[in-house]
């Protein structure tokens, strides 16, 4: 990161904190719910809460981020998340609690959640030269991966020790320290004059529609999702009833975060010509981790496909976002990659949402090769694509796209 522009070294340390304070966050709300009399449905119905309102927010996220200057919208994003974390730590600190209230912060903070996502892709970008995007989105995956796992792990520690409201006050800090690394960002873009809101979301989906290779990906991202969503339910419980209960689920989500890790450190030295179909290529490392579950159905096999299969999944993401900065005009940027993040977020609830009923169906272990081969099919089903297979990094600026006279949003 050091031979990396100051305004990229700022963005990475206040996302690097930003990332550890929501693992507290994570923490810290399960505590401070269950401590209060509330239980899994409760959880349940603030993460839920929070789920709509990400869902209601991104596409207009991505339309602002394109309008402004992105870390200004990253600035007031933080503010208001900053607010309602420290307003979540007053509801618990002085032993309030009120499931509505709470629900209703979760709801503000992961809206303004959804106008950071679209700015934040947005901003990168600007940071650093063409020929640096791959290595500054391995380095923020690194961070980010590396961040998941101490997060909660730290969190874990001070919520034990001095109670959830510390929790949600080391989340709120985090969001006052992002703040303040983007405001000292200098980087500015000029931005077009504006459109209708609808237009400009049009626009934006008509970026992914005129490309083969990023509507096939979208399309073959909704189904992965949807499949994963199944499986990140089910081997929760597989992982607490079959490999050792508690400690084997620390376990798996360590050696997932190592993957990560692993993932993106190679994105930072493996740089092919073509990114995208090397990404697409070890996506498919993730089925296997997957199929591990089924046979041998044990602990070790298990450790060692979450590593390789998530290295796969952090490869693969490096290469997606390069891919996107590399071929998408700028002032779309922020539109195309909300859109991208709300087919994500719509499909996994889905995969999650029929887990339960599919298992309770079929069984575990049906379900799991069946969504292995979903996995596996999504992930095949771009590199039939001749745009997928020849997209080759570029490291100049993508050309202006021609304006269509008539943009429809669907």
């Amino acid at each position: 990161m050091r031979h990396m522009s100051r305004d990229f070294r700022l963005l990475a340390i206040g996302q690097g904190l930003s990332w550890l304070g929501n693992g507290f966050q994570t923490v810290a709300l399960a505590v401070a719910i269950l401590l209060a009399g509330g239980g899994a449905s409760d959880l349940g119905l603030v993460m839920a809460a929070s789920i709509v309102a990400m869902l209601a927010g991104t596409l207009f996220g991505g339309v602002w981020a394109d309008r402004m200057q992105p870390q200004r919208v990253m600035v007031l994003s933080d503010i208001v998340r900053a607010a309602a974390a420290a307003g979540i730590a007053l509801v618990f600190g002085t032993g309030q609690y009120a499931l509505p209230l709470v629900m209703a912060l979760a709801a503000i903070s992961a809206g303004a959640g959804s106008f950071f996502g679209p700015a934040f892709t947005s901003l990168k970008p600007m940071l650093v030269s063409p020929e640096q995007r791959q290595s500054a989105n391995a380095t923020l995956s690194l961070l980010q991966t590396s961040c998941a796992v101490l997060g909660p792990a730290l969190g874990g520690l001070v919520v034990a020790r001095f109670g959830a409201t510390t929790g949600f006050a080391v989340n709120a800090a985090s969001f006052v320290v992002s703040t303040v690394t983007a405001l000292l960002i200098r980087a500015r873009v000029t931005r077009p004059p504006r459109e209708g809101m609808l237009r400009e979301l049009g626009a934006g989906w008509w970026e992914i529609r005129r490309r083969d290779w990023l509507l096939v990906g979208v399309l073959a991202a909704t189904v992965y999702h949807i499949a994963n969503g199944v499986v990140l339910v089910l081997i929760q419980v597989l992982a607490i009833e079959r490999l050792g209960g508690a400690t084997a689920a620390g376990l798996v989500a360590a050696a997932e975060g190592l993957g990560g890790v692993v993932g993106a450190a190679v994105g930072l030295r493996f740089k092919p010509r073509r990114l995208l179909r090397a990404g697409w290529l070890t996506l498919l490392l993730m089925p296997a981790w997957v199929l591990v579950y089924v046979w041998p159905g044990v602990l070790t096999a298990v450790l060692a496909g979450a590593v390789v299969g998530y290295a796969g999944l952090a490869f693969f993401s490096v290469a997606w976002d390069t891919a996107l900065q590399d071929h998408i005009p700028h002032d779309k940027l922020a539109r195309v990659a909300s859109w991208d993040m709300l087919t994500s977020f719509l499909a996994m609830p889905i995969g999650n949402a029929l887990a339960g009923p599919l298992a309770s169906t079929f069984g575990y272990d049906p379900v799991l090769v069946v969504c292995a081969l979903v996995l596996f099919g999504a992930g095949m089903a771009p590199l039939f694509v001749a745009g997928t297979r020849r997209l080759a990094r570029s490291i100049s600026e993508p050309a202006p796209s021609p304006t269509p006279e008539v943009v429809e949003v669907a």
